[in-house]
């Protein structure tokens, strides 16, 4: 069993997170209920005072994979924000639900497509909308 860090969200995510909850149709229940379990168990913070290590919506993270040597760069996004040149991640994504609240240099397990774990890493926080003073996006 993978313990999962702690996690940390604003009250500001928590808030439109749930909206977006109640709104959205799911094709796929088992991520409304992760992302349901992640904000249970997250500890929610008013924005301006969010810890400037901790991964919100819409921040670009720096990501190391364990199977490969470059870090790649992702932005965790609501669904209507995604792009396709692969650049955001949606929060509904089962890894963009595991990002939420990390703090950098937190690691989780994921399974890769042949079911292998592979460890990722949040190497670093290039954007934070919190620390840019950005409360209400």
């Amino acid at each position: 069993m993978t313990i999962q860090p702690d996690i940390i969200i604003s009250s500001v995510d928590l808030e439109r997170l749930e909206v977006l909850l109640g709104f959205r149709s799911y094709s796929d229940a088992l991520c409304k209920l992760n992302l349901e379990g992640e904000l249970k168990r997250a500890k929610v913070v008013d924005s301006r005072h969010l810890p400037e290590n901790v991964v919100s919506m819409n921040s670009t993270v720096q990501l190391s994979i364990s199977s490969s040597e470059a870090p790649f760069y992702v932005t965790l996004v609501y669904p209507k924000d995604i792009r396709e040149d692969g650049s955001t991640l949606s929060i509904f994504s089962p890894i963009g639900t595991a990002l939420l609240g990390m703090k950098q240099g937190d690691e989780i397990y994921w399974p890769n497509p042949s079911g292998k774990n592979i460890k990722v890493r949040v190497e670093n926080i290039l954007y934070q909308p919190e620390r840019a003073g950005e409360y209400h996006r």
